[in-house]
């Protein structure tokens, strides 16, 4: 039995942050069901596309194991519709512009009066404040929320992460709140409005750096970033630090065996207090252990460039993955850098199921990223994304309970697209 079974989803997100939340609560076993504009649907089915009419990679790969419907809000007949899915679900989850719900007239307080239980899980950019009404898009709330300022090099300009933390980070965030508030229901049996500001959950993944604002403050330095090291002058911010380790313990990206021509020939190297004697007997130079200045970690945050352009001239000698291997045996942790094409090719991943291959019926077969969630008792069947409007009639039915007949009429009216001879 999946986790999350029997609960409803009502899936009013677009884009990333709410579709990503959706998109692992559907994973966990919950029927999600997304709401789409008839013949348009979620604007990222026509995104970055690799196949001329056929739902982007950038949809798919965000919308695994949801139905969807096409509702047109503007009708009659589709307000209808839609009222009645409040009704019938548990969550509505949304991520549109500030006040869009509202203006649409399925804003907090009508869909809580629709049903009093319904639990809805918004998105927004900014808490309250001077900012509250702003659009956020993901490079934005890296830039707000002070990842951009701490990420790149000291002597570059603030850099943006690969790593999707303003919208992947923000769904995962309110994922987490619209299960607590599920858990709260079961007491008090109301619903709640959950909201998770791309802003606040940004800053929420970057705290280490607010840490380290305080840190300086005080000491007016920063002993383990390499700048200190190198005697450069600390401003009154917590500075771009580059490739340090940002936990205290002193940590750099390595060049290894063929970095000349392979742009990903490298590995990150963690020189951990309580792995030092084997960093020390892995690259053979045991009179390290004993030295004044390299023996704790205090004498070795001031020797940081020298230090790890030894062992840079050790691992240049080496493959990353044959560093790895002989890292890990003296218990160092040491981390490859692995390209898209690598991880996209590793066997292990399909095996537990983080990478998948989904057969789709326009484009074929395509590769994904899996749930990372991994759970005893409640396996993960990663299905591919539903086509614009294909579970239509199906949600009509079986959700709503309407007759032939009725959801005749109603796709009839145009509000709901056309019906699609597979269903």
């Amino acid at each position: 039995m999946a986790a999350l079974s029997g609960l409803r989803i009502l899936d009013f997100t677009h884009i990333q942050s709410g579709p990503f939340c959706t998109q692992h609560l559907a994973w966990l076993g919950a029927d999600v069901i997304k709401v789409e504009r008839p013949g348009i649907g979620d604007m990222t089915r026509s995104q970055l596309r690799d196949i001329p009419d056929v739902d982007s990679l950038y949809f798919t790969m965000l919308n695994h194991n949801k139905r969807s419907i096409e509702i047109d809000t503007k009708s009659e007949t589709g307000r209808a519709v839609l009222t009645r899915l409040i009704e019938e679900c548990d969550v509505l989850v949304e991520n549109y512009a500030p006040g869009a719900m509202d203006r649409m007239g399925f804003g907090w307080a009508a869909c809580h009066a629709i049903n009093p239980r319904l639990i809805m899980g918004s998105v927004k950019g900014f808490g309250p404040g001077p900012y509250e009404d702003c659009k956020v898009y993901e490079n934005v709330a890296q830039c707000v929320g002070g990842s951009a300022a701490t990420t790149g090099f000291a002597d570059g300009v603030p850099l943006v992460t690969a790593a999707q933390i303003g919208d992947a980070g923000t769904g995962m965030h309110l994922a987490l709140g619209i299960l607590a508030a599920v858990i709260q229901r079961e007491t008090t049996g109301k619903g709640q409005l959950v909201e998770v500001a791309m802003q606040d959950a940004v800053l929420n993944l970057c705290r280490v750096k607010m840490r380290d604002q305080q840190r300086l403050e005080r000491l007016g330095k920063l002993p383990e970033y390499s700048q200190a090291s190198r005697g450069e002058p600390f401003g009154d911010t917590t500075p771009r630090a580059g490739n340090d380790s940002g936990g205290g313990q002193p940590g750099r990206t390595l060049k290894c065996a063929g970095w000349e021509d392979d742009p990903n020939a490298y590995i990150y190297f963690v020189i951990q207090t309580a792995a030092w004697e084997g960093v020390c007997d892995l690259i053979e130079r045991p009179e390290w252990k004993t030295d004044p200045t390299t023996a704790t970690i205090e004498a070795r945050v001031q020797r940081l460039d020298e230090i790890f352009a030894t062992i840079e001239s050790w691992t240049m000698q080496r493959s990353k993955f044959e560093v790895m291997e002989k890292a890990n045996g003296h218990k160092i942790p040491v981390g490859p850098v692995l390209s898209m094409k690598e991880l996209a090719e590793e066997p292990s991943l399909y095996e537990s199921g983080t990478m998948v291959r989904l057969p789709h019926p326009e484009r074929g077969e395509y590769r994904s990223v899996g749930c990372a969630i991994k759970m005893g008792d409640s396996h993960v069947d990663v299905e591919r994304s539903p086509l614009l409007g294909e579970h239509t009639q199906e949600i009509l039915r079986d959700v709503l309970g309407y007759s032939d007949a009725d959801a005749a009429l109603a796709t009839a009216s145009g509000a709901l697209g056309k019906e699609r001879a597979a269903n």
